[in-house]
């Protein structure tokens, strides 16, 4: 005899744990068994692949040294002018559009919190007291049946999912990767303000400048008029040399208020973007010789994808979109919950805390997709067609990238270019300007030689303006294509 078996006070004991490792051998064989009869998911798997770094002109991998240094956060900065870095601060304070992805990115982490909280033990507590009558003609024998009686229940309950194949773990990585590709997006978004407040702001000090270029001609076209008359007062000019300088100055003067208009927008634009009023900026008077440039490679960087966020968020796209459809996938094979309760239950509200109320038990609850497979395997057709999309809309970003990034780079060497060009073409059209006026004022030459100079010597002064301007504009817009210092997670 075996006193640890055939002891009265260790039978309980005993027979409780002879039932819990029936239980727990009876679960593993139902695994084993039922496997091969769940539903198929062969033959259903992406189709597309990731586009190679190397096919659109990145290196794989590159040394340290072979990659190009990142921009500051605040790569706006660079170009020197504390008002522009007030206004881009301003714009990314106040922004509906940056709220509004910051409410996306809100719900992206709720969605990521969620995802956890599934993953472990699920509980409740029930509280509920019925008053009701029996029926006469049902189950429930005398004294009960045709009474009137209050009945209550106290009850806790919990149940566990054992993850067997992941299934919790792939969701719950699956909403970190769409919290992730939100989290990119913001930052693509204040990207892109800080860019666009940029602009806008070079444009204005472009327009100024060419503004005073247009004064200017205003200023030397009155002269010429003055010059004009004195010289018809004199004899030696006609009427049709005082009328073609008569005619120079409304010409002038309708592209100086051309140019007014475009300042009043653009500084509205400015306004905007910055979340104020349209007059708030009326005084703002940017100068383009207050601005300068900053370093910026002259190759693609071998990083170039890590550093954007909008082919960031991509990328976590692609990993979400995987990991979900993971998670479907396990919908194939059995799911197996472990259910407990234990609480009080009477007929009789004062007898409801008493210990012959007590009720409680445990077991598992096991789901077998024996015969769903058709849905099933339509749904996941429909997860992986989502990784198919995903994929592929993560190698059009990746494309669209390395162009930006090639076409800002051949526009600021084409810009640099053009610049040497206009100097010397300035300073021939100062220079011959300035003979044609000499020239004129000793009656060698005639006034519409002086015309003719004195609109190539405008051109070229507006050119200037323009590729001043635009060299900077260039560097703006190629600190976006860079990624504009962003610095977020990378998928593993």
């Amino acid at each position: 005899m075996n006193p640890a078996i055939d002891s009265p006070a260790e039978m309980p004991r005993h027979g409780g744990w002879l039932a819990a490792s029936a239980l727990i051998a009876a679960l593993a064989s139902t695994l084993v068994l039922t496997l091969a009869g769940c539903a198929s998911s062969a033959g259903i798997a992406p189709r597309s692949a990731e586009i190679a770094p190397e096919s659109v002109g990145l290196p794989a991998s590159a040394p340290a040294a072979a990659v190009a240094p990142r921009l500051d956060e605040a790569w706006w900065t660079g170009l020197g002018d504390p008002v522009l870095d007030g206004l881009v601060q301003k714009a990314l304070a106040g922004s509906p559009t940056l709220k509004v992805a910051q409410a996306r990115l809100d719900r992206a982490v709720a969605g990521a919190d969620s995802a956890r909280a599934n993953d472990g033990i699920q509980g409740d507590v029930k509280l509920e007291a019925t008053r009701q009558r029996y029926t006469e003609n049902g189950m429930i024998p005398k004294p009960l049946a045709g009474s009137i009686e209050n009945s209550g229940t106290i009850q806790a309950s919990a149940s566990y999912e054992i993850d067997f194949f992941g299934k919790h773990r792939k969701a719950i990585e699956s909403a970190v990767g769409v919290q992730r590709a939100t989290e990119a997006d913001m930052a693509a978004a204040r990207l892109v303000l800080a860019s666009q407040v940029s602009r806008n702001y070079l444009q204005l000090a472009r327009l100024f400048e060419q503004r005073e270029v247009a004064v200017r001609a205003l200023a030397q076209r009155d002269e010429m008029l003055g010059l004009i008359r004195q010289r018809v007062a004199a004899g030696l000019d006609t009427n049709v040399e005082l009328r073609q300088g008569e005619g120079a100055l409304p010409e002038t003067r309708q592209a100086v208020e051309v140019l007014d208009e475009q300042i009043a927008l653009t500084r509205h634009a400015l306004a905007a973007l910055t979340v104020q009023a349209p007059s708030a900026l009326n005084d703002l008077v940017p100068r383009l010789q207050n601005l300068h440039g900053f370093t910026l490679p002259d190759t693609l960087p071998a990083d170039l994808i890590a550093r954007r966020p909008d082919v960031s968020a991509a990328r976590w796209r692609v990993e979400a979109a995987a990991k979900d459809s993971q998670s479907f996938k396990t919908q194939f094979y059995p799911n197996v919950n472990l259910v407990a309760f234990a609480g009080f239950s009477s007929i009789g509200l004062d007898r409801l805390l008493q210990s012959g109320s007590q009720q409680y038990g445990i077991g598992p609850a096991i789901h077998l997709p024996l015969f769903d497979q058709a849905r099933l395997r339509a749904g996941l057709r429909g997860k992986t067609a989502d990784v198919d999309a995903a994929v592929e809309t993560y190698n059009g970003a990746v494309i669209d990238a390395v162009r930006d990034v090639a076409d800002q780079l051949a526009s600021a060497r084409a810009v640099a270019r053009q610049q040497n060009e206009q100097q010397q073409a300035g300073v021939a059209a100062e220079a011959a300007y300035d003979l044609a006026t000499q020239r004129y004022k000793a009656g060698l030459g005639t006034y519409l030689t002086v015309l003719n100079a004195e609109s190539n010597v405008l051109q070229q002064r507006r050119s200037a303006a323009d590729l001043r301007a635009r060299a900077l504009d260039v560097q703006v817009s190629l600190a976006r294509a860079l990624g504009g210092g962003y610095v977020g997670p990378q998928v593993h």
